[in-house]
């Protein structure tokens, strides 16, 4: 798949949610059947960050959030996407967790919130197109 970059990343988004919820979590390192299991790390400095399967920990306390994956192969140094989605998303009050892969950009949003974050982001795709 070739990079897209400027406008055409945003007009090319494509937002499609994964099934499930996911929970924000630091544990410590020595779990590496969590770390199996995470979707996304970060070391912080705080410990290891994870990005897990709702029910995958007892004790996760944050908010469950819906994984939504920008479906445009993004350019990592691209510019445009990032603003235009948090643009739109804190437009709506829309709080969102933005995760860089390689290949696309990834959005974790209220679980609650996901269906209008999805319509909000179709909307804006369809605007960029116009």
């Amino acid at each position: 798949m070739s990079r897209v970059t400027g406008t055409a990343m945003i007009a090319e988004m494509n937002p499609h949610r994964h099934p499930g919820a996911w929970v924000f979590v630091t544990c410590p390192e020595d779990r590496p059947d969590l770390v199996a299991r995470a979707i996304a790390t970060m070391r912080e400095g705080e410990g290891l960050s994870l990005i897990l399967p709702d029910g995958a920990l007892p004790f996760a306390e944050g908010p469950r959030m819906a994984w939504i994956e920008l479906r445009v192969n993004s350019a990592l140094d691209g510019v445009g996407l990032t603003a235009a989605v948090a643009t739109v998303l804190a437009g709506a009050e829309i709080p969102c967790n933005v995760v860089a892969g390689h290949h696309h950009d990834h959005l974790f949003v209220p679980e609650d919130m996901a269906d209008r974050a999805l319509a909000l982001l179709r909307a804006r795709a369809r605007e960029e197109r116009a």
